[in-house]
């Protein structure tokens, strides 16, 4: 009999992000997937309420961390990743394709001391490559698009889909950053809605259209029935055609630049300088002519 997991969600509200914790029932064993490092970028302050909370979660419901996970590098938040391994000892782990975000993103940078070899996390997944969580099995589903190296998590009858489809009432995610790729998205939905129909869908992010209460579970079935973006859009040539129309009109995440030099080193800190104090780097024009956001 196949062993379902237990899974707890923690809404965050500054960058409307969705971190888990995945526990095996029989076990007590458990995952953490994209956990939030806090950042305010007004002042340059860093903050580990988010990561904590989930801990105290872990503390109090008696379980035991095995691994700490992202689904891709996220442009919007820092990754805690590295902070949770600091105090818990769990491995880290992501995409296989890590290395060729790193590579793209060295250029943007211009760091030439980056390792693009993904030796920053303890395991690189493969597509297909399975895994426990306790009693549970794990499958890794390559699922590019939004970046080169997203991927999704299958456990049981949970998968977590990260910045690929949203809630059915938001759609899908962008296409246009670094690598990106509408027709590989629109591929790697697909993949993800050949699961069975009754499959829960733990999505990365909740923008709460119209101002509703947040929401991140879904189902295949509710998705392939009622998503926004599937709806208008029902071949990959549609698809396209939206998703790019659709990203022309939007401004890049305002932490972007400031997160990925983070995430690509499975959320590591810039290291202190000899002053002691750490630095972001920030290359201007980095996207060339792109939409504004608000003031």
């Amino acid at each position: 009999m196949m062993l379902l997991p237990d899974v707890r969600a923690f809404f965050e509200p500054r960058t409307c992000s969705v971190q888990y914790v995945v526990a095996c029932p029989a076990t007590k064993r458990c995952a953490i997937i994209d956990p939030v490092l806090d950042y305010d970028e007004k002042s340059g302050s860093v903050r580990t309420d988010s990561a904590d909370a989930i801990l105290a979660y872990i503390g109090e419901q008696k379980l035991e961390l095995e691994w700490i996970l992202d689904t891709h590098p996220h442009a919007d938040h820092f990754s805690a990743a590295d902070y949770l391994k600091s105090r818990t000892g769990a491995p880290t782990a992501i995409g296989a394709q890590i290395t060729e975000v790193q590579k793209l993103w060295k250029a943007i940078y211009n760091w030439p001391d980056l390792a693009t070899d993904g030796s920053q996390w303890d395991r690189l997944w493969k597509d297909g490559e399975q895994f426990r969580i306790g009693d549970m099995d794990v499958r890794v589903l390559f699922s590019p698009g939004h970046t080169l190296a997203s991927i999704a998590y299958v456990v049981g009858d949970a998968a977590f889909i990260h910045d690929t489809l949203f809630m059915p009432d938001s759609g899908s995610a962008r296409s246009d950053f670094p690598g990106g790729d509408a027709a590989r998205l629109w591929q790697s939905i697909q993949a993800i809605l050949s699961l069975p129909d009754e499959t829960r869908l733990f999505t990365g992010h909740d923008y709460q259209p119209d101002g509703r209460e947040p929401r991140w579970q879904s189902t295949v079935a509710e998705q392939r029935s009622s998503n926004i973006h599937l709806q208008k859009a029902a071949t990959q040539e549609a698809y396209v055609a939206l998703r790019q129309e659709r990203d022309r009109t939007l401004p890049m995440p305002k932490l972007i630049l400031h997160a990925l030099q983070v995430n690509i080193r499975a959320g590591r800190l810039p290291e202190p300088e000899a002053n002691g104090s750490r630095y972001l780097r920030i290359p201007l024009g980095a996207f060339g002519d792109v939409p504004w956001g608000k003031a």
